[in-house]
């Protein structure tokens, strides 16, 4: 029998909360539900979930706290919540760590299929090493694993969410391969994302925060067009 997978559902409306929930229960996860920011921290370490379900506007501290505080000791995948539309509060959350972002209302379905996707791309090594084909990629003081999802650069291995990791390693596996924003977000999302091709623009900008310019390689930006891992 397999072990369900854990669901911390953190929003401050219970009849929203509740029914996220039910949703996932149905698809056979487990789930926890809190009402605000400091409950979250404090079962975030006792119900190790393996994704989180973030409502921005909490009593207290309020969802970005959260996200930022969670994001200084775990890559667990986050999908924020919020009824701000804004380009600047996508933006903001994902700069903090947050992995999909959803403005409500929203479709129960869609957001169920959202953590199914999220969840496809963060399993754990032991759920990935199921083939004997493994998706590493290697250059000068950097390897890249999407089979464990690690990335060691320059000896230390470099803690980042499963959709940078990800951005990451589909570029690096196309040396020298330019591509535009919107391919980007096809490849990495695989869905009709519902933001804006800043998206990629922020995993980027937070991957070169983490893994600076080489000798042999960089992140190079084609300016007008997109992006491309530059082997010299």
């Amino acid at each position: 029998m397999s072990v369900k997978q854990k669901i911390l559902i953190v929003d401050d409306d219970s009849n929203i909360a509740d029914l996220i929930s039910l949703y996932l229960i149905k698809e056979c996860f487990e789930t926890m539900i809190v009402n605000d920011g400091e409950a979250a921290l404090k079962e975030f370490d006792r119900f190790q979930p393996d994704l989180i379900i973030l409502d921005l506007m909490l009593p207290g501290i309020d969802g970005y706290q959260v996200c930022r505080e969670i994001r200084t000791r775990s890559s667990v995948p986050i999908i924020m919540l919020s009824a701000k539309g804004e380009v600047f509060d996508k933006v903001l959350g994902l700069e903090l760590g947050a992995d999909d972002y959803m403005i409500k209302p929203f479709d129960n379905k869609e957001l169920v299929a959202r953590v199914k996707a999220v969840l496809r791309r963060f399993s754990s090594p032991s759920e990935t090493a199921v083939s004997d084909d493994i998706k590493e990629v290697r250059y000068p003081d950097i390897t890249i694993n999407l089979s464990n999802y690690s990335v060691t650069y320059k000896g230390e291995h470099i803690e980042m969410p499963p959709k940078e990791l990800e951005l990451l390693y589909f570029l690096a596996s196309s040396p020298n391969q330019v591509f535009t924003r919107e391919q980007l977000l096809d490849h990495i999302w695989g869905y009709e994302y519902a933001g804006d091709t800043r998206t990629v623009d922020v995993h980027v900008k937070r991957l070169r925060e983490k893994i600076k310019d080489h000798d042999s390689w960089r992140l190079s930006t084609v300016w007008g067009i997109g992006y491309k891992f530059e082997v010299v």
